[in-house]
């Protein structure tokens, strides 16, 4: 009697006891399970909240979300703060959109000024740079500003967000997300470099020469409606002076010279 409550005691347990079943894999199947990664131990990719755009990749924590432009000996220069802590991306593409806009402006403005005053072209303007714009026939004037207008209006259609008069406030001066500033596609010489370091060297050569300028071209422009000189009689004035010869001498009486 007690050997058989013994023996269904026996058979109760094992019904609850886990099944061994021999598994039917070969050994490379056997290692590559053996193999497999463990779920907490997969490191997954990490995807950048913006997609590179000619090599950049926004970072908040680098000064100017690590755009180009920084030199020595000033380095990350920005004293009025337009690109501090807490301002968005968007306003800081659009800042830079800025800067290289009139940079490549002031350059192409620094040689006109230069250029316009030593040979008087097909319009015969002469003089100062500043009151040679007054002198173009009205057709021409009215090309210029067609001209303009136009490289203006194709620009904000390559870089800016359509606007959304229903929701202004989140569209209205919004730069596309894949669009690098400055970058309008337009470089009829292939200089554009494909390599990310070397696209951005290049990028801050062109800030540089830019900034330089903005700042050449403001002097230039401020020594013009000071003295009505244009830029060549200012270096020949000063030559005279500094030569300690009279600028006045060959002036005539009551005559600006």
């Amino acid at each position: 009697m007690k050997l058989l409550i013994l023996s269904s005691a026996l058979a109760a347990t094992t019904a609850f006891a886990p099944s061994i079943t021999k598994s039917s894999g070969t050994a490379l199947n056997t290692e590559a399970d053996n193999a497999a990664p463990v779920d907490g131990d997969v490191a997954e990719p990490v995807i950048p909240a913006v997609a590179p755009i000619n090599g950049w990749v926004p970072d908040e924590t680098l000064p100017l979300y690590g755009l180009p432009g920084a030199v020595a000996p000033t380095g990350y220069f920005d004293p009025l703060g337009f690109s501090r802590t807490g301002i968005s991306l968007d306003d800081v593409k659009r800042s830079r959109e800025a800067e290289v806009m009139h940079g490549r402006v002031a350059m192409l403005a620094s040689v006109g000024y230069l250029a316009g005053e030593a040979v008087s072209g097909p319009f015969n303007t002469v003089g100062p740079a500043n009151d040679q714009l007054q002198q173009m026939p009205l057709p021409a004037f009215v090309l210029l500003t067609v001209g303009i207008a136009a490289a203006e209006l194709r620009r904000a259609q390559i870089g800016w967000v359509e606007p959304d008069f229903g929701s202004w406030y989140t569209t209205l001066f919004k730069l596309r997300d894949n669009y690098y500033p400055g970058d309008v596609g337009f470089d009829p010489l292939g200089l554009k470099p494909s390599d990310a370091k070397d696209f951005a060297d290049m990028q801050t050569r062109e800030l540089q020469n830019g900034r330089l300028a903005m700042l050449g071209v403001a002097g230039m422009c401020a020594q013009e409606l000071v003295n009505h000189r244009t830029i060549f009689e200012t270096i020949n004035f000063y030559q005279k002076v500094y030569n300690g010869a009279n600028p006045y001498d060959a002036c005539g009486d009551l005559t600006i010279c």
